[in-house]
């Protein structure tokens, strides 16, 4: 699926969940990063991953439903990785040349699970409590 359609359905919950892996979100991350920056791109996604999950039939509980600091988080990986090794055409030519951030683990760098799976840190960005985030 190429950007354009990835983001539109993204953007209008039109995506299904076998399309919406890891790697589509970190596309998604980065189509936004490019577009407004890490901070500015924080509303965007959130609306657009809320209406995604609602329209998964995903309940917003303690335990699931959309996550503001791995959100966020996941911005600034993205955003970071792009303003030092970026120069990509586009989010496919991003993720094939970043493989890193295919890893859905890559936030226990930065913070403990305890931290990170708390409700502070669901419903507002929390700091990381092992290493700053870039």
């Amino acid at each position: 699926m190429d950007d354009a359609t990835l983001l539109a359905r993204f953007e209008a919950a039109e995506l299904t969940p076998a399309d919406w892996d890891h790697r589509a979100h970190v596309r998604v991350a980065w189509l936004y990063v490019a577009r407004w920056g890490p901070d500015e791109a924080r509303g965007p996604m959130r609306r657009g991953l809320r209406g995604l999950l609602a329209a998964f039939g995903v309940e917003d509980t303690p335990d699931r439903g959309y996550h503001e600091t791995i959100t966020a988080a996941w911005l600034r990986l993205v955003a970071a990785t792009a303003r030092h090794h970026g120069g990509q055409a586009d989010s496919t030519a991003f993720c094939d040349a970043h493989p890193h951030l295919m890893q859905k683990t890559l936030l226990r760098l930065y913070y403990t699970r305890a931290r990170l799976l708390s409700a502070e840190a669901k419903g507002a960005f929390v700091a990381p409590d092992i290493a700053p985030l870039p």
